[in-house]
This record gives C-alpha cells, sequence and structure tokens, in this order.
C-alpha cells in the first residue's frame, strides 16, 4: 500500500493488488498515509500456494479492477 500511495504521489499510475483478508489492513494503511480513499484491486486468498490455473483465474477476475485502477474507467 505504501509503495502505491508514493508512486501515486510522483505521477506514476500505480495497481495495488491485496488478497481479501488483508483489506482491513490496507484500509488502515491507507488512512495512516493520508489516503483514507485509496482504491486498490482485491483478489482470493491465498496466492502463495494457488496453482496456475488458481492464479490465472484470480488475474481474471482482477483485470476489471486493475483497468479501473490505472486508466480510471471501465472498458470491459
Amino acid at each position: 500500500m505504501h509503495d502505491g500511495i508514493e508512486l501515486e504521489l510522483r505521477g506514476v499510475p500505480t495497481a495495488v493488488i491485496c488478497t481479501e483478508p488483508f483489506v482491513a489492513t490496507g484500509n488502515a494503511m491507507a488512512r495512516a498515509r493520508g489516503k483514507p480513499d485509496y482504491r486498490f484491486a482485491t483478489v482470493q486468498h491465498p496466492i502463495g500456494s494457488a496453482s496456475a490455473p488458481e492464479m490465472s483465474e484470480r488475474v481474471r477476475d482482477a483485470l476489471p479492477q486493475i483497468s479501473v485502477l490505472l486508466t480510471g474507467r471501465y472498458d470491459a
């Protein structure tokens, strides 16, 4: 979260991705950095033990969120 916020403050479009159990932590970190409305993509947990097909599914599910975060618009 910290890195994404810092990059965006420098003008670099960023899409932070967070797994579901860490959404509250991500929101707390964003508030602590002074960005309580900071938006990030959310994917199903876990990712560390996910198989390649499971990861592919998570990526497909996250793409619309990432598109919005990077471009500010939804094209899907």
